[in-house]
């Protein structure tokens, strides 16, 4: 007879379970051998004093997960199982050190982070309005597998939208949804020769270089004149693919003029195989002018690849990113991916659609962009007066950061130590500089984000700052 000590304490597991977990015991410690008959149902209930729907329970599960079998008439009997090769774990599962993570809660912390939004200010009620149409509206889209490209219908007003926010020329059947832009990154590498050079602004985006470089792809960096990425250098390295943020380069802020567009444009239009990769990653933000057409809507060769996002307008966690593929590409993607599982939420993709349609989404972006004018014109205004000709600011008249150099005599290392000493959340240019880290001796550049800050917290932020560079 099997024994089992079973516990009937309030706070004890399901008495089914305690069964069911001692004859599993038993069976990996080989007290119960293949072949074993157990007790019928109503003998170990019992001898347990249980009821046999209990034991009928644990017999099932163990049945079911094939460490019993059974036979009609005779009863249940142990499965032949092999014994496990390594050694088993008697105790819980131990995390190796290197491993481990800290509690990201920042909860008192002041944020100068560029990797977020103002969530204060978001439409929520708006948004789930939205949410609950496009649920209602949609009901036989959300049973389905949507296109690999996601749902075409909002694929037409995205079209629709960003010909008139940014220029792009595109038809809805250009455009490829995705939660992210670095599965979009992914699959553009995928569609272009194995052989490719790709060519990254340098200081630019660390994430985009370290996936090129883990896919084992070859990445050259080309460096930064006032205009942007430097035409010689493209020339003189001769890359296949360029990736630029001509809007508000990332992270300097430059905003790339005509002029060294239309020398991009040219210089991709001359190769068979070159392709330019433009991020839009935060174009709906801009300063004291108005927006900048995308270097997408110049280009006359179908050589441009049209990247845009939802993350900086909305929200991060909505996971809303899209491209627009030139037609070549667009032909080689429909012969590669079309059994592809669309990876961005399609009742997401419809409210999106809903907000666009119904106007809601302009109306946020104007509202946001003078929320962030004001926080952004307060921040320089605050960092000149407690900084006394020791801060220069560079790239503010776009997007939700800019870079600050600041004439200090400590390290970057020192400066982000002391900013985390003041729970400062802020970051340094060494964070993307993607070759060779700048350890020689001048001023301090932060990358200054604004999006996240609350306009009450800019000066004692800035206060704290000075502390953690001068101080």
């Amino acid at each position: 007879m099997i024994t089992i000590a079973i516990d009937r304490s309030q706070d004890a597991d399901f008495i089914y379970h305690q069964i069911y977990q001692k004859i599993k015991e038993e069976i990996f410690s080989r007290n119960l051998m293949p072949g074993k008959k157990l007790p019928s149902k109503r003998e170990l209930a019992g001898a347990l004093n249980v009821s046999i729907n209990s034991v009928n329970a644990a017999y099932q599960q163990l049945l079911a997960e094939g460490y019993l079998y059974s036979e009609e008439r005779k009863g249940f009997f142990v499965e032949q199982i092999e014994t496990f090769h390594a050694a088993r774990h008697t105790g819980p599962l131990r995390l190796d050190e290197e491993l481990r993570e800290e509690d990201d809660n920042k909860d008192g912390w002041i944020s100068f982070s560029h990797m977020s939004v103002d969530t204060a200010h978001f439409p929520f009620k708006t948004w789930f309005r939205c949410e609950q149409k496009a649920a209602a509206s949609h009901t036989a889209e959300l049973g389905e597998m949507t296109h690999p490209q996601g749902a075409y219908k909002v694929r037409q007003t995205i079209a629709r939208f960003i010909a008139l926010a940014r220029g792009v020329k595109c038809h809805p059947e250009q455009i490829v949804i995705s939660a992210g832009t670095q599965p979009l990154i992914h699959t553009i590498q995928d569609l272009l020769p194995e052989s490719a050079v790709y060519a990254m602004e340098e200081p630019g985006y660390s994430r985009i270089y370290q996936q090129l470089k883990n896919e084992r792809k070859r990445v050259v960096t080309i460096g930064l004149d006032h205009k942007g990425m430097r035409i010689d250098d493209i020339h003189r390295l001769n890359p296949d693919v360029l990736f630029v943020t001509p809007s508000h380069q990332f992270p300097t802020g430059i905003i790339m003029p005509v002029s060294r567009r239309i020398q991009l444009l040219n210089w991709v239009s001359d190769g068979e195989n070159r392709y330019i990769v433009e991020d839009d990653y935060d174009s709906e933000f801009k300063y004291g002018s108005d927006t900048i057409p995308a270097l997408q809507s110049l280009d006359r060769s179908e050589k441009v690849i049209y990247i845009g996002t939802f993350s900086k307008s909305l929200l991060p966690g909505l996971r809303v990113s899209y491209m627009v593929l030139p037609q070549k590409l667009l032909k080689r993607y429909r012969k590669r991916h079309h059994s592809s599982i669309q990876s961005s939420s399609v009742l997401t993709q419809f409210a999106l659609q809903e907000l666009i349609e119904s106007g809601e989404y302009q109306r946020h972006i104007k509202k946001m962009n003078q929320i962030y004018e004001e926080k952004r014109t307060r921040l320089i205004g605050s960092l000149e007066k407690t900084f006394a000709g020791r801060v220069k600011i560079k790239g503010a008249s776009a997007g939700l950061h800019f870079v600050a150099d600041f004439d200090t005599k400590r390290s970057e290392e020192e400066v982000l130590a002391g900013a985390r000493e003041h729970l400062v959340e802020v970051y340094g240019m060494n964070r993307f500089i993607l070759k060779k880290k700048n350890n020689a001796d001048g001023p301090v550049s932060l990358v200054l984000g604004f999006a996240k800050i609350g306009i009450d917290e800019i000066d004692e932020g800035v206060s704290k700052l000075y502390e953690a560079v001068c101080g």
